[in-house]
């Protein structure tokens, strides 16, 4: 199996270091084509109107690694476009250092590199650790990568896993025997309490800041948050489908295709 190394973090992150030494050990190839620096909450991006370099880099563990200018989406995209000429099996992205959970899903370039790699055909996997609010110091990205190594290596065990899959995996802070176990989840209700924070330059012009309190959810069984909370590993199908079926429903059954005409 050949698995392409990624993130939102850039290249030089802990959490991707640590997520690759973890896949080490069960891929017969590993890559890493990752940013050159911080795309934090960059949602999923595909630069089209400038050129993207890409240059080999050194990581702390003297491993060597591709750095891309162009945002997740776009490591994804150079790899299978045959920058990196060897078959990729799997994208993994991560570890970032903040849950990706709820309405996350659309602005994290984490999880959006792994949609990039399921338009590509390929499966992908997002990982997020969920750190304490106000933690502060280093984070310990170990257990995070051990349960993430645990998924990868069940779904190299199934080879019918499907080829346009993707699973956004939640990681709590805590040592691995004290997670309680892995649940499969679906998508919780994230509660952003964001604010905006007027200022002004010091030619008395008005600059404005997107800011607040962290964001907190919803904690119902069942869910990405409500596990995490409860100290099991959250693993999130999603897709690319993003229709609405119950509302394509409730149209179709009031008749609005007979009742809104063009003529």
């Amino acid at each position: 199996m050949h698995i392409l190394v990624t993130n939102d973090d850039g290249v030089y992150a802990p959490g991707l270091l640590a997520l690759t030494k973890a896949v080490r050990k069960i891929a017969d190839k590993v890559t890493i084509l990752a940013p050159d620096h911080n795309w934090s909450a960059s949602g999923h991006v595909k630069t089209l109107h400038r050129p993207l370099r890409v240059k080999e880099v050194v990581l702390d563990d003297g491993s060597s690694a591709w750095a891309s200018d162009g945002a997740p989406s776009d490591c994804v995209a150079l790899a299978q476009l045959g920058f990196i000429p060897e078959k990729i099996d799997l994208v993994v992205s991560g570890i970032n250092p903040n849950a990706n959970i709820g309405h996350d899903v659309t602005y994290s370039g984490t999880v959006t590199a792994a949609m990039e790699a399921a338009i590509w055909g390929i499966p992908g996997v997002a990982v997020s650790l969920d750190p304490p609010e106000g933690h502060t110091g280093p984070l310990d990205y170990q257990p995070a990568a051990e349960a993430a190594r645990r998924v990868i290596a069940w779904l190299a065990a199934h080879q019918d896993f499907p080829k346009d899959a993707i699973l956004n995996i939640n990681v709590p802070y805590r040592a691995l025997s004290e997670m309680k176990g892995f649940k499969i989840t679906r998508q919780g209700l994230r509660i952003y309490r964001d604010e905006l924070i007027r200022r002004l330059d010091p030619r008395g012009k008005p600059y404005y800041w997107i800011g607040g309190e962290a964001p907190i959810g919803v904690e119902e069984p069942g869910t990405d948050y409500g596990s995490l909370a409860a100290g099991f590993v959250s693993i999130t199908p999603i897709q690319l489908d993003l229709t609405n079926q119950a509302l394509k429903k409730w149209l179709e059954n009031r008749g609005f295709e007979e009742e809104i005409q063009i003529n």
